[in-house]
């Protein structure tokens, strides 16, 4: 059985001060809540902060990108094994912002992907639709397309040392939530696309959720048969709402 995973996405927010005092939340908001696996997904000058006050504790960390190259003239960009450095287990990988922001191609978050498991990082691979795609009834077309465009690089057999998280654009940030049949059907056929190539792999991966999970959604969401957790934005900004969402996961 697929064990639940629950990861907050800080984004850009973040200080010293108000990290520890999340930090210290989360912490005791967790301990002894063991069913699931937890991680916090930091912005990288907040590395090693987390590295110190999460190691020993239950909750992984990670980073919210990379760089493809290992190292090199690439001003401003981070390499992988500057992320094991700091002792990362996870980092989110193609996040629809950095798609849509920054315009990182289906082609470079796939480089990305496999740049992270060859430095034995987890990526958290964002896979996704706008609104105007899931009004053109293109959803499954979009989203097979970013999932081919990693296992094309990576082979399916890698897809067992990631983890997927499946983000409608249309609700992040937004308010609007897929219902839970809207987000398992979309969680089915990307499981069902990865067991077209490989039913073992496919049974096994994690696919969690990351369009706008709440306290009050979390429970009938994880509850899906192909929900294997979320990937949570503003929610894990404030602890209390951050260890509700994780004590969903843990029930």
């Amino acid at each position: 059985m697929r064990r639940k995973l629950v990861v907050g996405n800080w984004k850009m927010y973040g200080r010293l001060a108000s990290n520890k005092s999340l930090l210290e939340g989360v912490i005791a908001g967790l301990s002894g809540m063991n069913a699931a696996a937890y991680a916090v997904c930091v912005p990288y000058p907040y590395l090693h902060q987390a590295q110190e006050m999460l190691r020993g504790t239950s909750v992984a960390w990670g980073a919210q990108n990379l760089s493809q190259f290992a190292e090199g003239a690439y001003t401003a960009e981070v390499a992988a094994g500057m992320l094991t450095d700091f002792g990362c287990r996870y980092v989110i990988v193609g996040h629809s912002e950095r798609r849509g922001l920054f315009a990182e191609s289906n082609e470079t978050v796939a480089a990305k992907v496999d740049a992270a498991i060859k430095s034995g990082l987890t990526p958290i691979v964002c896979l996704g639709e706008t609104l105007a795609e899931r009004e053109a009834g293109i959803t499954e077309q979009v989203v097979g397309a970013q999932l081919d465009a990693v296992v094309s690089v990576v082979g399916v057999a890698a897809l067992a040392k990631t983890v997927i998280a499946y983000e409608p654009v249309w609700a992040i940030g937004t308010g609007k939530t897929a219902s839970p049949a809207q987000a398992q059907a979309v969680h089915a056929f990307i499981r069902q696309r990865v067991a077209q190539q490989d039913g073992q792999v496919a049974q096994g991966l994690c696919i969690l959720y990351g369009g706008s999970v709440k306290p009050n959604n979390a429970a009938e969401l994880f509850s899906m048969s192909d929900i294997d957790g979320g990937l949570i934005g503003g929610a894990s900004l404030a602890a209390n709402d951050f260890v509700a969402i994780c004590r969903a996961a843990q029930n």
